[in-house]
């Protein structure tokens, strides 16, 4: 059986956006969908229901400003 890397402790929290949320960081950034780093829809981090078109947040730990958030489009 596999564990579900997701519960892992090294692995940050990954979840999907809203289109609305979607559309709020992208005008934050003054930036299209397609600019955005990349992440697998194959990736064992990504929520089930991840689909290709998706815009996933990630929430890291950081050493200079305690939390970091990325974000990531998903792709097949």
């Amino acid at each position: 059986m596999v564990d579900d890397v997701t519960n892992h402790e090294l692995v940050p929290e990954h979840s999907l956006l809203d289109e609305d949320a979607v559309e709020d960081v992208l005008d934050e950034y003054d930036i299209e969908r397609t600019d955005l780093p990349k992440i697998k829809r194959t990736d064992p981090a990504l929520p089930d229901d991840a689909e290709s078109g998706d815009v996933v947040k990630i929430v890291r730990d950081s050493r200079t400003t305690d939390t970091a958030i990325v974000y990531r489009l998903v792709i097949e």
